[in-house]
């Protein structure tokens, strides 16, 4: 059975192996594709570090990665120990690890960074801390909204007609 763990030659497990897999596994399997699409065109250097974000429940994470060397160049996280912070799973700690990272970023001369969203959406706590990084000096994203699709004016749809004046 190919992917099988105890064959001699296994098999990388991919979505459309032959092996059933549970819901968990294949979503695993759909992160770490979301992963690898993203930063195949994302790579860090010294002058440009790459800003990387983990997410979990309670926490949020950020590292300064020059990929050339293989190098972390700075570091913040809500579960650090002068991290100060109530909860570190909402928007509000991921802003302030945002600007902590902004910081030693601009403390190091760093002032440009490539974004790094990983297997996360861009929404929530990763856009809190990439717009607090870059409001805090640290540009890795850009601060204009995008404009939202207005809606047609209702006056050009036709007036729908009342039961009551049928009736009448």
């Amino acid at each position: 059975m190919s992917g099988d763990l105890f064959s001699p030659d296994p098999k990388p497990l991919t979505l459309n192996s032959t092996v059933e897999m549970d819901a968990q596994k294949r979503k695993g399997i759909r992160s770490t594709r979301r992963r690898h699409r993203v930063r195949k065109s994302i790579k860090g250097t010294a002058t440009k570090p790459r800003l990387s974000v983990f997410r979990s429940h309670q926490h949020i994470a950020a590292q300064l990665i020059d990929d050339e060397n293989s190098v972390t160049l700075a570091a913040a996280s809500s579960n650090d120990k002068g991290a100060k912070l109530e909860y570190g799973g909402n928007a509000k700690a991921a802003a302030e690890i945002g600007k902590r990272i902004a910081e030693k970023a601009v403390a190091k001369g760093i002032t440009i960074a490539a974004f790094d969203r990983g297997a996360y959406r861009y929404h929530g706590r990763v856009k809190a801390l990439a717009v607090a990084a870059t409001q805090a000096g640290l540009k890795c994203t850009s601060l204009e909204e995008k404009p939202k699709a207005e809606k047609p004016p209702e006056a050009d749809k036709p007036a729908k007609k009342d039961k009551k004046a049928k009736a009448e």
